[in-house]
């Protein structure tokens, strides 16, 4: 699974529980944060307003929704569901720290989970996805759980 160039994403029987894999790194833009907040209309004033007063609050910058760093991560692993992937059913989320605006991230991927469904011809997979800073700092931990389409 590691370092091979893809055109599809994985299908269930290319999963092994175990296996690892890292994303290409991404860095989050202002306009990045722009376009967000206007799309979702997250307007809270710590993402929106360069005068922020953010004292008390650890924030050294623009500060990034969680959720779009989320967004960004789940964006960087397309790949491996293009044309498998069959439907997100379900993740446990926890973000680790901040994310600001001129931080690269990526994603450090391990199968924790494999199995077939009562139904033939797809199967169930869980991962652990750490999103990571490009100075290895966490900004996100959660497990996805994805139906995935089989070969046969």
């Amino acid at each position: 699974m590691k370092d091979v160039l893809r055109t599809t994403g994985f299908y269930f029987e290319d999963i092994e529980v175990g296996a690892k894999f890292s994303t290409r790194g991404r860095t989050v833009t202002e306009a990045d944060l722009v376009g967000f907040c206007n799309l979702t209309w997250m307007t809270e004033s710590l993402f929106t307003d360069l005068d922020h007063d953010d004292e008390g609050a650890g924030a050294h910058g623009r500060v990034i929704p969680g959720v779009m760093v989320y967004a960004m991560s789940e964006g960087l692993l397309t790949y491996t569901m293009e044309r498998t992937g069959m439907a997100f059913l379900h993740a446990d989320f926890t973000v680790k720290g901040p994310t600001y605006v001129g931080d690269t991230i990526h994603v450090e991927v391990e199968i924790i989970e494999a199995r077939p469904t009562s139904k033939p011809g797809r199967g169930l997979v869980r991962s652990r996805n750490r999103v990571l800073k490009a100075d290895g700092t966490e900004c996100i931990i959660y497990e996805p759980l994805r139906m995935l389409k089989a070969k046969g």
